[in-house]
């Protein structure tokens, strides 16, 4: 045991020798659609994520789990979130998943979180926003490796005060963990989520400045995850935009996709699940206040931009710009799913929130956006958040290195959230453990390093992209050019269906019929990537009532008028 910690010292002593390694930033924003940034086709206006891929590269087949916190597990550990702890969200899990291995609801000691590393080897290391990996101060960011940090706990809350989501009593307010370092705390009277998040990372950074030690820093946004709420300087910005609703905005961001060359010229998008209305459908009053919620959610994504570029304008007023990498990507697709479903939430969101039209996006309102608009955001994919279709798990990836020769450019090669982990310590220069590290055993990073392929050194990330995906009975797998996909009805079929990724990635043409034996070699490749990572599954699963199988989405609409 001696001998491996003297080799854990060892191997940060010979990274700490090298020179000029990179500070480091890796920004996660919460539930961003494939296409909700300009960059990638959107409307809104995000200049400085959009200037981001000017100086980096956007990587356009980069994947995550469809919910957050399994992509938060899988992006500290490089591990499959079926080893570290999140076979399912905590607050999904099933009375037969808790007692198992792999379903813990936190980060689990198997894990190795790549902050420990990176602190280890001499970095700073600070963290601001979403931890959603697990809520005791045993589990939180200073026992995974973050030397100052301002974290939620939970999944979400009010981006306006300490209210939190989900409650099981309709005249009792939830209300959100927030801890410093470890120890609960309060938020500030003046709170607003993304420059509350911002200015609290660029205070860790500015307080411990040290030339001879880089750092790393993780900015995670709470936006635009629900409830909608924005500064209203922003939402004025976005008054009547969405009039003309989801079917025609769709339309002109596949258009406008197109023309970026992000997809190709005769690609046709998915225009909605049949178990939802178009908009056409919709009455008079309806639109209106749909419109209107897609407003906030548009001015919620430009405020989170703007803090973003408040965070790389300080760093470039400090010098330390020219050497920082730069991550951004978002946690899983659009969100078109319901929490009013859960517990009480519904009776006191409509007894002691105030959801009128004039309130929407404002402190005290508690709005989602439902699937219509997710759907745009999901554009040109199937379906959106909860599920495995590309809407689901295909996120927007920025990478920018410092001197990067790659510049501009969309990288289409197959990546994945599990390869951040290996990405950030090759440039970092800190070797990758394996199955021991300070003599605990630990599941070694299953992702590979983007860096090669991000320097143009290489065109692939992976030899053969191979990867499988599960998470509350739904399922997938994709290898090569070929995926399947497991889906409960009315939004999948319930049963395997089997997709040629390369020739039809909204995945509008089922090929199991016409390809029995490709479907049954896959359906081969996924039981091997089930039994690898220990995945539970039982009968009626993925068809559970609750969030991500409610239809009551329009009936709320219509109570809220």
């Amino acid at each position: 045991m001696l001998g491996l910690a003297l080799a854990a010292c060892a191997m940060a002593a010979s990274a700490a020798d090298q020179p000029q390694r990179p500070n480091i930033l890796l920004i996660v924003a919460d539930d961003l659609g494939y296409s909700d940034i300009g960059a990638f086709g959107g409307e809104i206006a995000t200049p400085n994520l959009d200037a981001l891929v000017q100086d980096g590269v956007a990587l356009t087949d980069f994947y995550a789990s469809p919910f957050c916190s399994p992509t938060r597990a899988m992006l500290m550990s490089g591990a499959d979130n079926h080893q570290v702890g999140f076979g399912s969200m905590a607050e999904l899990l099933t009375p037969q998943q808790r007692s198992l291995p792999g379903y813990e609801g936190y980060l689990s000691d198997r894990a190795l979180p790549f902050p420990v590393v990176l602190q280890d080897a001499g970095y700073r290391t600070y963290m601001a926003g979403k931890w959603h990996l697990g809520v005791k101060e045993e589990f939180s960011p200073p026992q995974r490796g973050f030397d100052q940090s301002y974290a939620l706990m939970h999944g979400g809350a009010s981006h306006y005060d300490q209210s939190g989501i989900i409650t099981f009593d309709a005249d009792k307010a939830p209300v959100a963990l927030y801890r410093e370092n470890g120890k609960e705390v309060q938020l500030p009277d003046d709170f607003y989520s993304s420059e509350f998040f911002a200015s609290r990372l660029l205070s860790y950074i500015d307080a411990d400045q040290r030339k001879d030690q880089p750092f790393f820093a993780y900015l995670a946004f709470t936006a635009p995850h629900w409830p909608l709420q924005a500064p209203d300087e922003y939402i004025r910005k976005y008054e009547g935009r969405y009039d003309a609703g989801y079917d025609v905005l769709r339309e002109e961001r596949l258009a406008r996709m197109k023309k970026l060359g992000l997809v190709p010229q005769d690609m046709q998008g998915y225009v909605g699940n049949p178990a939802w209305p178009r908009w056409k459908d919709l009455s008079p009053e309806q639109q209106r206040v749909e419109s209107r919620r897609m407003a906030v959610y548009a001015a919620m994504v430009e405020a989170m931009d703007a803090q973003i570029g408040r965070v790389i304008d300080h760093l470039k007023q400090t010098g330390q710009y020219d050497n920082t990498v730069v991550i951004f990507m978002s946690d899983n697709g659009a969100d078109g799913n319901t929490v009013l479903d859960e517990g009480a939430t519904r009776a006191w969101a409509h007894k002691h929130r105030d959801n009128s039209y004039e309130n929407t996006g404002r402190p005290g309102s508690f709005v989602e956006y439902g699937p219509g608009w997710a759907q745009l955001g999901s554009t040109p994919f199937n379906l959106y958040k909860a599920f495995m279709y590309e809407g689901g798990i295909s996120v927007p990836s920025i990478v920018r290195l410092p001197g990067g020769k790659r510049q501009g450019e969309f990288v289409r090669a197959p990546a994945h959230v599990t390869d951040v982990a290996p990405t950030i310590l090759a440039l970092a220069q800190v070797e990758q453990p394996g199955e021991q590290y300070r003599g605990r055993d630990i599941v070694p990073m299953q992702g590979r390093s983007m860096v090669d392929m991000l320097a143009g050194r290489s065109d692939s990330v992976h030899d053969t992209f191979r990867q499988g995906w599960e998470l509350n009975g739904r399922r997938a797998m994709r290898v090569g050019d070929w995926k399947i996909v497991y889906a409960n009805a009315p939004w999948g079929k319930d049963r395997w269906e089997l997709f040629n990724i390369a020739a039809d990635r909204a995945e509008l043409k089922d090929l199991a019929a016409e390809h029995p034996d490709k479907l049954k070699e896959m359906i081969s490749e996924y039981e091997q990537y089930a039994n690898r990572n220990g995945v539970m599954d039982f009968e009626g699963l993925a068809s559970r009532p609750g969030y991500s199988n409610s239809l009551n989405y329009y009936k709320d609409l219509d109570e809220s008028l």
